[in-house]
This record gives structure tokens, C-alpha cells and sequence, in this order.
């Protein structure tokens, strides 16, 4: 074979090779996909998604309160949080139950999705409890509608990073139930809440 020859036939093996490195490559970035963080949920959102779940427990369940829940882990998005808590009363059973939602597992025994408590005994007031069809307003409406306040935009304005936390239940002394819209942790150590009706949406009072 001449000189010539073994020097074409090299060169084809060659890029043969070349090519079939190339086909068995996978891309290594740009088709990567990046981890998705857990994002924090709305009061109404983990609500529904609770009831959903405690529905198998009793069939006639009601809201007793619902609370949020911060968590490091998941960004602060105000109008949200990274799980809620809420307790649910039967009739039919003399009962109540919390379930938890949250969006990642953390401390504090919350796990993942929707997690039931223990059944408890119910000997409270069957007026203080409400059905899931009256909480027509989310909690970033609440916010929105609370924010519209001229004292506690003003407050607001001084504590832009203060955390802003969420209640539902039903007042004493007010028919329907109602958003707490909290700057603070709790309603016992903020300075400042304001309740929001969570069926018109409508601002009722400032509360410090």
C-alpha cells in the first residue's frame, strides 16, 4: 500500500473518530436544569390544600384559626409564608385537629405538604369556628387592603423588612371572620396589626 493511501486511510479513521466522540457528548450546563428553591405559599392556598385532607378525618369540618408560619429556608415574600397551621373543629366528632402545611421540610416536626395532628376534645364555642366558603380574601389581598391605611403605610414606611405575619379567625364580636395582618412575629409582641374581612375584603380596625 503506498505512502499516499495509508495517509488517506489514517486521516478518515481519524475523523471518524473525531465524530463519534463528538455525537456521544452530552452538554454538561447548557441543558442543565437548576434546582427550583421552594417557594412560600398564600394563607388561602395552604388553607385549601389542608381542608382537602381533613375532610377524610370529618366530613363536617370547620376553621377555628389559622396561622402563619416563617421560615429561614424560603424566601420572605410579604402576602406569604413558608408553612401555615390551622385547626379544625367537628361537630359530629365533640373534636379539633391541626394539620400543617409546608412548603419544605424543616424544624418543628413540619414536614413537607399536609401533615395531621393528633384528634383532640372540643368543648369551645361552636360560634367561634366558621366554614372554608366564607374565606373569600387571601392574605395578599389582606395586605393590600391594610396597606391602603394611612397609619400603617406610614408604619410600614419606617419598617420596610419588618416580617408580616397572618391570622385567621373569627373576632369576638365581629359576625364574619377575619385576616390579622401582623408586622411582627405574633400578635402579641407586633406594635402594629390590622384585621381585614376575609369574606368583603373590607378594612375593619387597627389594633396595636
Amino acid at each position: 500500500m503506498g505512502v499516499l493511501m495509508r495517509t488517506v486511510m489514517l486521516s478518515a479513521i481519524c475523523l471518524g473518530a473525531l465524530i463519534s466522540v463528538g455525537c456521544s457528548e452530552q452538554p454538561t450546563t447548557a441543558g442543565a436544569k437548576k434546582e427550583e428553591k421552594a417557594e412560600p405559599v398564600t394563607g388561602q392556598t395552604a388553607l385549601f390544600r389542608m381542608y382537602q385532607v381533613a375532610r377524610s378525618w370529618a366530613s363536617d369540618v370547620k376553621i377555628l384559626k389559622l396561622s402563619s408560619i416563617h421560615l429561614t429556608e424560603v424566601p420572605a415574600i410579604r402576602g406569604a409564608a413558608g408553612a401555615w397551621q390551622v385547626v379544625f373543629v367537628s361537630a359530629e366528632k365533640s373534636a379539633q385537629r391541626s394539620y400543617t402545611y409546608s412548603v419544605v421540610e424543616s424544624e418543628g416536626n413540619l414536614h413537607q405538604g399536609v401533615f395531621p395532628g393528633q384528634p383532640e376534645g372540643f368543648s369551645g364555642s361552636a360560634d367561634a369556628a366558621f366554614l372554608i366558603n366564607t374565606v373569600k380574601v387571601d392574605t395578599d389581598a389582606a395586605l393590600k387592603t391594610a396597606l391602603a391605611e394611612t397609619p400603617v403605610s406610614e408604619y410600614n414606611k419606617k419598617n420596610p423588612k419588618q416580617t408580616i405575619s397572618f391570622e385567621l379567625s373569627k373576632p369576638e364580636g365581629m359576625p364574619d371572620p377575619a385576616w390579622r395582618v401582623i408586622w411582627g412575629e405574633s400578635a402579641g409582641t407586633s406594635g402594629l396589626s390590622v384585621l381585614v374581612d376575609a369574606i368583603s375584603g373590607k378594612y375593619e380596625k387597627t389594633l396595636h
